[in-house]
């Protein structure tokens, strides 16, 4: 019997994959779009698909829940004031799981994970903004 067997456990602690899921799903929400391997992506598929859920809620109580999975302040002010309304008409399906090919050192397969109705412009906009300021300095 396959009992408790619901998810993957990719070779990692508890508290390994608790810290590999607050950091892609951080770098998800930041970015909108990454690519990573098969199995770590259709395993965060499920995590991003509840912290959306959350944001769609709202309220103080969803907000502080998502705090307590993501790591950063930015990601839960970008998740609950960008995404969450963003898919506020839409009852789920928020991530899509495209297969990239395999890794040139291991074959592991590749994967990119994005939102579906992502903005094009969110990948790199930080490093974007950084050499515009160090431009500016100059």
């Amino acid at each position: 019997m396959r009992h408790g067997q619901g998810y993957r456990r990719l070779n990692r602690t508890h508290e390994h994959r608790k810290a590999l899921w607050a950091n892609m799903a951080g770098s998800l929400i930041e970015h909108e779009q990454i690519k990573t391997t098969l199995p770590k992506a259709k395993e965060l598929r499920r995590v991003v698909e509840k912290l959306v859920t959350l944001a769609k809620r709202g309220d103080l109580h969803a907000r502080r829940q998502a705090a307590a999975q993501l790591k950063q302040d930015a990601h839960v002010a970008k998740l609950f004031e960008v995404i969450g309304p963003r898919y506020a008409e839409r009852q789920g399906g928020y991530i899509r799981v495209l297969k990239a090919g395999f890794r040139y050192g291991d074959m592991a397969p590749m994967a990119i994970i994005e939102f579906v109705d992502r903005d094009p412009e969110a990948k790199g906009k930080a490093d974007r903004e950084r050499l515009e300021a160090e431009e500016a300095e100059d």
